[in-house]
C-alpha cells in the first residue's frame, strides 16, 4: 500500500467548508429548536461504545461497524447509529426518569463502506426517541414531529410513506408458512425497493396462482385511509389485521395533527433496521430519490439493556438534506472591518469589542501606513479625529480606519 499523499483522506469521509457547515449549523439548530417545542431534551452519547453492548444490539451488520481495541484489549465501536446508544442510557442513568421519556440528538455516526463513489462513512443525523409509549398516538406523534422537522429544516416537498412490519410478517406467514428463508428473500428484495425483481421471484415460485396474485397484491396497497379496507381483505392473519387496524389508528391522529396530506401507507414498507418491530416510515424529498428521514417502532431493543419498554423514533439524514435539497440558505451578514494603525490600536480593538458585544461580526486589521487602508477613500464619513467610516458593496459592511489625519 502507498503512502498517502499529505492532502488525501480516508474514503467515505470529507471536509466541511465554511458555506457548508453554516447550513449545516443552521439546520441542525432550526430542527433542535422544533423539537424542543414538542418537548424533547437533547441528549449526547460518546462517539465511541463497547462491542459487546451498543454493537451487538445495533442492527448495522457487522462488517459494517468501525472496531478498534482500547488500551487493555477491549473491542470498542463507533457508533453507528443513535438509537442504540440511547437505549443503553435509557435503561442504566435514566432508568428512574417518569415515562414517557422524550430526547433529541444530534450527532456524528460511522458506517464502513465498500470504497465507492457517492458513499459516507462518517455523516450527521438530527432525530427523536419517544420512550415509554406504545400507542399509536405515539407513532402518529413522531411521524407529525419528523414532518415538523422536515419543514424546518427547509425541506418543502415531501412525502412520508409509512408501514408496518407486522402487516408482511403476518401476511407471509400465511401464504408461505413453512417457507422462513423465502421469506426473508421476499422481503430484502422489497426492501430495497426493487418490485420488478419482486414479481420475477414470485413467478419463480411453485405456488398456486391464486397465492401469487396475494403476494403481488401488496404492490397496489399503496395510498390512504382507504388502504386499510383493501389490506384486510386479503389477509386472515391476526398479525397481519392488528397491523393495518394500527396504522388506521395513527393516520387518523395524523388527521387531527392536520399533517395526513403530506403521508401516504406502504404496505411494503419494512424499515432498514432490524430492530423494528411495529410502524416504520421514510420520508422523501421531492428533489432527491432516496429517503431524507426513516424511524420506526422497536419495542425489543431496550430490554437488551435490561428495561422492557416500547419505544419509537426517527432521525433525519442531515448530510442529504444540505447536500440535495435548496432548503435553508445560510446567508452570513456582511462582518465590519476595523483597520488602524499601531498608535491607535487601543480604540480601534475596543471599538471592534463594543460591535461584537452588539452582535456584529468584525475583523481587524493592523495597517503599516495610512496608505495601505482597505477603503481607499471610498462614500467616507469622518467619525472623529482619527476614525473615519466607509460604507461598501461587496466583502465588508462597513470599513472603520483608525489613523492619524495625514
Amino acid at each position: 500500500m502507498t503512502k498517502p499523499k499529505g492532502f488525501e483522506k480516508p474514503a467515505g469521509v470529507r471536509d466541511y467548508l465554511p458555506h457548508v457547515v453554516d447550513k449545516l449549523r443552521r439546520i441542525e439548530h432550526k430542527v433542535l429548536e422544533c423539537m424542543s417545542s414538542w418537548g424533547y431534551r437533547q441528549i449526547i452519547t460518546p462517539s465511541m461504545e463497547y462491542y459487546d453492548t451498543v454493537g451487538v444490539a445495533s442492527s448495522t451488520s457487522d462488517r459494517k461497524l468501525f472496531k478498534l481495541l482500547n488500551n487493555r484489549g477491549t473491542t470498542l465501536v463507533l457508533r453507528s447509529d443513535m438509537t442504540a446508544p440511547i437505549a443503553r442510557v435509557v435503561s442504566s442513568m435514566l432508568k428512574d426518569e417518569k415515562l414517557p421519556l422524550r430526547l433529541s440528538y444530534h450527532a456524528n455516526v460511522f458506517r464502513a463502506i465498500e470504497e465507492e463513489a457517492g458513499r459516507e462513512a462518517e455523516f450527521f443525523q438530527t432525530g427523536v426517541e419517544l420512550v415509554g409509549d406504545d400507542s399509536p398516538e405515539a407513532d402518529a406523534e413522531v411521524v407529525a414531529l419528523a414532518i415538523s422537522s422536515l419543514q424546518a429544516a427547509g425541506v418543502a416537498s415531501f412525502k412520508i410513506a409509512m408501514g408496518h412490519v407486522g402487516f408482511l410478517n403476518g401476511l407471509l406467514g400465511e401464504i408461505i408458512p413453512e417457507e422462513v428463508d423465502l421469506q426473508e428473500e421476499l422481503k430484502a428484495v422489497l426492501l430495497k425497493r426493487d418490485y420488478v425483481g419482486y414479481r420475477e421471484k414470485i413467478e419463480g415460485l411453485s405456488l398456486s396462482s391464486e397465492q401469487k396474485e396475494r403476494l403481488e397484491s401488496i404492490l397496489r396497497l399503496r395510498g390512504g385511509k382507504e388502504i386499510g379496507e383493501r389490506a384486510e381483505s386479503l389477509i386472515s392473519s391476526e398479525e397481519a389485521r392488528n397491523s393495518v387496524q394500527h396504522l388506521c389508528a395513527v393516520w387518523e391522529v395524523l388527521e387531527a395533527y392536520g399533517v395526513s396530506e403530506h403521508v401516504l401507507i406502504d404496505l411494503t414498507m419494512l424499515g432498514d433496521f432490524s430492530y423494528y418491530t411495529g410502524m416504520t416510515f421514510e420520508g422523501y424529498a421531492s428533489e432527491l430519490g432516496f429517503p431524507v428521514c426513516s424511524g420506526g417502532r422497536y419495542d425489543k431493543l431496550l430490554k437488551q439493556f435490561g428495561k422492557d419498554i416500547p419505544a419509537t423514533g426517527f432521525a433525519i439524514k442531515t448530510n442529504r438534506i444540505i447536500d440535495g435539497v435548496q432548503g435553508i440558505r445560510a446567508e452570513q451578514p456582511l462582518p465590519v472591518l476595523i483597520e488602524y494603525t499601531k498608535e491607535h490600536r487601543v480604540e480601534a480593538l475596543s471599538q471592534a469589542l463594543q460591535l461584537r458585544t452588539e452582535g456584529r461580526t468584525v475583523v481587524t486589521r493592523l495597517m503599516q501606513r495610512v496608505e495601505d487602508r482597505y477603503h481607499q477613500g471610498v462614500d467616507t464619513n469622518e467619525q472623529g479625529n482619527n476614525c473615519a467610516v466607509s460604507t461598501l458593496q461587496g466583502k465588508y459592511e462597513k470599513v472603520y480606519t483608525y489613523s492619524s489625519p495625514i
